[in-house]
């Protein structure tokens, strides 16, 4: 689990006037008390006859967020994001745009600079050239009418008589790309690199309506989801290429590999933070472990989470995930897993998922591999307990050891 997507709303604009003053990209850290974020925005005084603006906050890999814009002059700005309760105001004076941020009700100070966001240093993200062939290919799942567009990693020396392991990379909950992009990381675009490096192909895909992918996420469940992981097994299988087809899969992607592993779908499992507790649970979990490093007192239940939902909107993918228990397909599991959880994870906790998993699947193969690795978050980063959520801050996108394990063990198979 990684988070909660912002709502968004339709830009509107009732800008009184503008000029080329405030104009382009500006940018602004935003001190509210023990929290710091970068806020940025990007003004286009020139679109829809009166401005329009969006904002981006980085750090909570929120991008591209519509706002409504009040007012847009040559030197003064104010605008609001309704659906986050959120306004801003600010004047422009010697290069520098001197404003108040509103939220729920509490205003804290923003200064906005103009000039582009700066790009985090990503130091494990692959550059040019690869050393290595890779295609664009699609798959459909029929049974929805969707198709799903990604890259076919070759390892390093690949030649076509060569039978090599491949896995199928499933990412975590929300609509992600082919490189589980959250964060500004690019978890399995890494992933993919060091396992081509390893003599190990991948496939990453973009998830149903994100991307090159056709379809749209409404309506659907992990269920679905592991259905057009599977017709990606398929297409996998059929292309002739591999010695073994396999799933890779992060957070809720590990627990769609535990599904198709129940079915025999695959020929091992890499399970990243998969739960292996029943959903109800894991939440329960995460935001008691939430509120403790807040230190806030909470002893949140399942009957008060549940009541508290029975509150909400319906939300048929929460609703099926609060329900699933993996525990009867960990069960049924006899193909070599490889499930792995970080000590410092907050959304998936280690030990009570942990423990389920080795229970499940204890005597069932000789090469299961089950390891708790210390001083990790949910995206296997390096990382102090109280840090462990400041993912866009880190730098490390996934640790040198995981992947050196992942890649170790698939190859001992």
């Amino acid at each position: 689990m990684k988070r909660i997507a912002l709502l968004g709303l339709a830009v509107m604009t009732v800008a009184m006037s503008y000029a080329q003053g405030i104009s382009g990209t500006w940018k602004g850290m935003l001190n509210a008390g023990n929290q710091k974020l970068e806020i940025v925005f990007h003004f286009d005084p020139s679109k829809d006859g009166g401005g329009a603006a969006t904002m981006d906050v980085p750090a909570q890999s929120a991008m591209g967020i519509p706002v409504r814009l009040n007012l847009l002059s040559a030197d003064s700005v104010s605008l609001d994001v309704l659906a986050l309760l959120m306004e801003y105001t600010g004047k422009l004076n010697n290069g520098v745009i001197t404003g108040t941020f509103r939220q729920f009700g509490v205003a804290f100070p923003l200064e906005l600079k103009a000039g582009d966001a700066g790009k985090p240093n990503r130091p494990q993200e692959p550059e040019s050239p690869l050393g290595y062939k890779t295609e664009e290919v699609t798959f459909t799942n029929q049974k929805a009418h969707v198709s799903l567009a990604g890259t076919l990693t070759y390892p390093v020396n690949y030649t076509p008589d060569k039978k090599v392991p491949v896995v199928i990379m499933v990412t975590g909950s929300g609509a992600q790309n082919r490189d589980e992009e959250v964060f500004a990381h690019k978890p399995f675009r890494v992933i993919a690199d060091y396992l081509a490096k390893q003599g190990i192909a991948s496939l990453r895909y973009d998830d149903r309506g994100v991307g090159q992918s056709t379809g749209n996420q409404a309506g659907c469940t992990s269920a679905d989801f592991a259905e057009d992981a599977a017709c990606g097994l398929s297409w996998l299988k059929s292309s002739g290429k591999f010695n073994q087809v396999g799933i890779l899969g992060h957070s809720e992607g590990g627990l769609i590999a535990f599904m198709l592993g129940a079915e025999g779908k695959a020929d091992f499992l890499v399970s990243m933070a998969g739960p292996g507790i029943k959903g109800d649970s894991l939440l329960v979990e995460q935001q008691n472990a939430l509120f403790k490093l807040k230190e806030i007192p909470s002893n949140v239940s399942v009957s008060t989470l549940r009541k508290s939902m029975a509150t909400q909107p319906g939300n048929v993918w929460l609703e099926y995930f609060m329900d699933y228990d993996p525990r009867p397909d960990l069960e049924r599991i006899t193909i070599p897993v490889m499930a792995v959880n970080g000590s410092n994870d907050m959304q998936v906790l280690s030990d009570s998922n942990i423990s389920a998993i080795r229970n499940c699947l204890s005597g069932k193969n000789s090469k299961n591999l089950i390891k708790v690795y210390p001083g990790l978050n949910h995206l296997f980063q390096h990382c102090e307990p109280a840090s462990s959520m400041d993912y866009y801050k880190i730098e490390e996108t996934c640790s040198p050891e995981v992947l050196r394990d992942i890649a170790a063990w698939i190859n001992s198979l």
